[in-house]
């Protein structure tokens, strides 16, 4: 039986855990980033379908190719960061469903036979898993800045000209900067936001 994880767990995943506008310059290695895809990677998702996709932006060339893309307040912050992050998900992921669900056969096929319903899981899982992304980054001792203050349709085009891959939203990740923060703004009440039925 699973038990709950110490305070200390808690704290930083959550109740102490902060969205970060500046960061250190302390740089996110290879490797750190690997580990967070495996540790990510196992979040749930329907049909086990992973239509998420990641474009790590860590050089200058690849920040500047970026930067027309961002809305004016996002852009001195994503250029400062260590690496943001492209959160996108594949129009195609039903490809995989043979290899990934093999427990329903015509996985494949029925999503292939409804755009719409593609579409749809396409983007809620997806975005599932962009916040896996964030807590796994979390609970690895990084810092986030969430955004979705840019011109998705640039973005695709810039980093995805083929169509198959759609941007969601982009994450500034690296070690935080309190001094960048801004005041915690507080979170709904219990019962202005859940209905126990």
């Amino acid at each position: 039986m699973n038990q709950s994880l110490d305070m200390q767990a808690l704290e930083q995943a959550f109740f102490n855990a902060r969205t970060f506008n500046k960061f250190t310059s302390q740089a996110v290695p290879d490797a750190l980033i690997a580990q967070l895809y495996d540790l990510m990677k196992w979040g749930p998702t329907s049909m086990n379908c992973q239509p998420g996709h990641y474009v790590f932006i860590k050089s200058q060339q690849a920040k500047q190719r970026l930067k027309s893309a961002l809305m004016p307040g996002n852009q001195d912050k994503t250029m400062a960061a260590p690496a943001t992050v492209i959160v996108a998900f594949d129009t195609q992921f039903y490809k995989h469903l043979p290899l990934q669900f093999p427990a329903n056969p015509n996985a494949q096929a029925m999503f292939e036979a409804n755009p719409e319903l593609s579409k749809t899981t396409a983007l809620r899982n997806g975005t599932l898993q962009g916040g896996y992304l964030i807590l796994a980054a979390r609970m690895l001792g990084l810092d986030c800045g969430p955004m979705s203050g840019f011109n998705n349709q640039a973005v695709d085009a810039e980093f995805f000209p083929d169509g198959r891959y759609k941007s969601n939203f982009l994450i500034n990740i690296g070690y935080g900067d309190a001094s960048g923060n801004y005041p915690r703004g507080p979170r709904l009440a219990f019962a202005d936001a859940v209905d126990i039925i």
